[in-house]
C-alpha cells in the first residue's frame, strides 16, 4: 500500500496547493479509512482561504466527504471493507451528554476546550479534512452514514454530509410549520438548500434574497420568489409582496453580511432585517456563520462577535430565535431516504465537478463568483 496521498493545503490568505503527504492510518479501535469519492468545497472554507480566522498553513481543508471505506479498525462493527459512506462534517464521539441528546454539532469529547469538531476546520479539533484522496473516520460507526452501493445520486449524497441537512436546520431554528411563509436571507448553498426545505416541506411561499442573479435564478427555478436587494430595501420588497410580514426568516448569511453598495460589511444588517421582516410572535433561523472573533472585522466591536442588533424591536415582537450549527445525525438518513425515494433532489445547486489537481483554480474562482461557481465538488480520486 502507497503511504502517501495527495491533499489541499491552505498555504495562508488566497493560496491553496496539493501536496503529497502521509496517507492517515488507524489510530483508534473505532477508526475507519475511507478512499474519497466526493469531497465539497464550502462557503465557510472560503472564510479560512480568505484568511478570515487563524487557521494555520498545512492545514487540509475538506469538512464535506463521501467515499468508500477501506480500512475498519477492530472496534468498528456496523461498517466493512467496501462499504458506501457519507459523512457528518460533525465529529461527534456518541457518548458525551449533547451526542445522547441528538447535538452532535457540539460534541464535548472529540475537541477538548470547545462544543463540537469537524474535518478540516480551524478550532474543530486535531482532524484533517476529506479534499484529500484519503480520510481517516473517527468514531466511525457513530459518524458514517451507509449509502446504497455503486456511483447513483453521488451530487445529491455529498450533500448530506453538510449543507442540506444545514438548510433544513435552518427552518427547524426558526420553528417553520407547514403552510408558513419563509424568507431565506442568503442564496448560497445553504441559503437554496433552506429554501428548498421550505418548498419540500410546504411552506405557502418562500421568499429569497441576494443580489447575484444566477443564484436568484435558481431560487425561482425551485418556486421562490426572487428578491434582489439592490433593487431596493428587502424587506419592503417582501413585505409588498407578502402583503405583510413572514412567519419565518432564515439568516443563511452570517458575519460577512453586505450592505446594498456591495462593498462594505455590516456584520449586523442581515439580523437587523430578519427581526424587521419578522411577525410579532414569529421565528428566527440563523444557521449562517458568526464566530467569537475575526480578525478582518469592519470594527472593533465585530472583531470580538460582539454585534449589535436591535434587540429592543426583537424582544416587542416576542420573536424567538435559534442559532449554531447543524446536528446533521438528526436529519441527514432521513434526507438520503427522500434523495433515494426520488422526493429531493438537492444537486441542483452543484455547478463545477473537478479533480483534485483543479482545486486550487476552483477556489480561486469561488472565491471571486466567476464562471458561475456556486458548489463546488472536488473528485480526489479521479471522475467517478
Amino acid at each position: 500500500m502507497e503511504s502517501k496521498m495527495k491533499a489541499v493545503h491552505y498555504e495562508g490568505p488566497y493560496k491553496v496547493s496539493v501536496k503529497e503527504i502521509e496517507r492517515p492510518k488507524i489510530q483508534h479501535p473505532d477508526d475507519c479509512i475511507i478512499r474519497v469519492t466526493t469531497a465539497a468545497i464550502c462557503g465557510s472554507d472560503l472564510h479560512m482561504y480568505q484568511g478570515r480566522t487563524a487557521a494555520q498553513n498545512g492545514l487540509v481543508f475538506g469538512h464535506e466527504n463521501m467515499g468508500i471505506v477501506t480500512e475498519v479498525g477492530p472496534g468498528v462493527t456496523l461498517l466493512k471493507e467496501g462499504d458506501r459512506v457519507v459523512l457528518p462534517f460533525n465529529v461527534a464521539d456518541g457518548r458525551c451528554r449533547n451526542c445522547e441528546e441528538g447535538r452532535t454539532a457540539f460534541c464535548t469529547g472529540v475537541n477538548p476546550g470547545f462544543a463540537g469538531g469537524a474535518y478540516g476546520y480551524v478550532a474543530m479539533g486535531p482532524y484533517q479534512g476529506g479534499q484529500a484522496q484519503y480520510l481517516r473516520v473517527p468514531y466511525a460507526d457513530f459518524n458514517a452514514l451507509t449509502l446504497p452501493p455503486g456511483i447513483e445520486h453521488e451530487q445529491d449524497f455529498a450533500l448530506l454530509a453538510d449543507i442540506f441537512p444545514t438548510g433544513w436546520h435552518g427552518l427547524v431554528l426558526a420553528g417553520f410549520q407547514a403552510g408558513e411563509s419563509v424568507a431565506v436571507f442568503g442564496a448560497g448553498p445553504v441559503g437554496l438548500m433552506a429554501a428548498y426545505s421550505g418548498i419540500i416541506r410546504g411552506a405557502s411561499r418562500v421568499f429569497v434574497v441576494d443580489q447575484v442573479a444566477e443564484r436568484l435564478e435558481a431560487a425561482k427555478k425551485i418556486g421562490c420568489t426572487p428578491i434582489n436587494f439592490r433593487d431596493g430595501d428587502p424587506v419592503e420588497q417582501i413585505i409588498e409582496a407578502n402583503g405583510g410580514m413572514v412567519d419565518r426568516a432564515v439568516d443563511a448569511v452570517g458575519y460577512q453580511a453586505v450592505d446594498a453598495s456591495g462593498s462594505k460589511e455590516k456584520p449586523n444588517i442581515v439580523l437587523d432585517q430578519l427581526i424587521e421582516v419578522t411577525r410579532p410572535t414569529g421565528g428566527l433561523g440563523i444557521p449562517g456563520l458568526y464566530v467569537p472573533s475575526d480578525p478582518g472585522a469592519p470594527d472593533a466591536q465585530s472583531g470580538k462577535g460582539q454585534i449589535l442588533i436591535s434587540f429592543g424591536k426583537l424582544f416587542e415582537k416576542g420573536l424567538s430565535l435559534g442559532t449554531g450549527q447543524c446536528n446533521v445525525k438528526t436529519y441527514n438518513r432521513y434526507l438520503r431516504d427522500l434523495i433515494i425515494s426520488g422526493r429531493a433532489k438537492p444537486s441542483f445547486v452543484v455547478s463545477h465537478e473537478v479533480t483534485l489537481e483543479e482545486a486550487e483554480d476552483a477556489y480561486d474562482k469561488f472565491d471571486k463568483r466567476i464562471d458561475g461557481y456556486t458548489k463546488v465538488l472536488i473528485h480526489p480520486n479521479g471522475p467517478l
